[in-house]
């Protein structure tokens, strides 16, 4: 089995609440639940407006430090909420790494509904898209495994791609990322992207529009197709045509064509290694089925 990478830290209540207690008295005394166990961080939710991430393994420890930086700006242009910052926390003997006290961002996560309900999500998702795809300001960082050429993630989709058990459509795949890789590379200046945007990080609304955007750990400069990648990974055909369609003339044909293969980068990632996460599994598995019919 390929599951999740493991915790250099695992994160207990108990170790949470001690930080709280230390670092924000005023907060102690609220109730603590964890919501989330991703690859990279540990979400508890404390009280009701509030969360608490918490890098999980090393490699994270940078991500909570490039949200505390760049949220701030991104909440000032984007039409839905976002995870603000509201406290950075302090290594100590019980934990050692850097951790942050967040807005919490109320909402349905996306992976949690059928593709039919997250069809109304469309427009607000591409409007939200718009007010983060800026040129990004000299300094913010590239994440070497998003916003990329598509090129540089050659060797890995193709390793993927070998495992004919779990990707018995690996010659239809093949000519997809084929197509994808032969489209013009990003000439535009460095835009500022989410890096992670798929349904897990996705929140609706009762009535299917988008309420939210979480997890902004892999926030960094680079091509904009890997966040519209999320074509795929979020919608159905119709959906993803008005997903499209409300760019209009800001997105190209070749930047679409390498969206789309994000996207085959990010759904064989999750359906390789998420055998012990089956949401995230189904996020892969939705997109691979995405991908193949057009």
């Amino acid at each position: 089995m390929a599951g999740m990478p493991p915790a250099t830290v695992e994160v207990s209540d108990t170790v949470v609440q001690c930080l709280v207690r230390d670092q924000r008295p005023d907060l102690g005394d609220r109730p603590l639940a964890r919501v989330a166990n991703g690859w990279d961080n540990a979400t508890f939710r404390i009280g009701d407006d509030l969360a608490i991430r918490l890098p999980r393994r090393a490699e994270a420890v940078s991500l909570i430090l490039h949200e505390r930086r760049y949220l701030p700006d991104i909440a000032r242009r984007s039409p839905v909420p976002v995870p603000v910052p509201v406290h950075a926390g302090r290594p100590t003997s019980d934990f050692p790494w850097p951790w942050s006290i967040v807005r919490w961002v109320p909402g349905t996560a996306a992976a949690d509904v059928g593709p039919a309900d997250r069809g109304p999500a469309a427009e607000g998702l591409a409007d939200f898209l718009l007010s983060l795809h800026v040129p990004a300001e000299t300094g913010v960082p590239v994440n070497p495994f998003r916003g990329v050429p598509l090129t540089d993630r050659d060797s890995g989709v193709v390793e993927r791609l070998g495992d004919r058990e779990r990707y018995p459509q690996a010659a239809a795949l093949k000519a997809a990322w084929a197509q994808a890789c032969a489209a013009k590379a990003w000439d535009g200046p460095a835009t500022m992207l989410h890096g992670d945007l798929h349904p897990g990080n996705i929140l609706l609304a009762d009535d299917g529009s988008l309420a939210g955007v979480i997890d902004f750990g892999d926030v960094g400069a680079g091509d904009p197709a890997v966040d519209l990648a999320v074509g795929w990974l979020m919608f159905d055909a119709g959906a993803r045509h008005r997903f499209m369609g409300a760019f209009g003339s800001a997105v190209e044909r070749d930047t679409w064509m390498r969206a789309r293969g994000w996207a085959l980068i990010l759904s064989t990632a999750m359906l390789s290694n998420s055998d012990d996460n089956p949401r995230m599994f189904a996020v892969g598995e939705f997109g691979i089925r995405q991908i193949l019919e057009g």
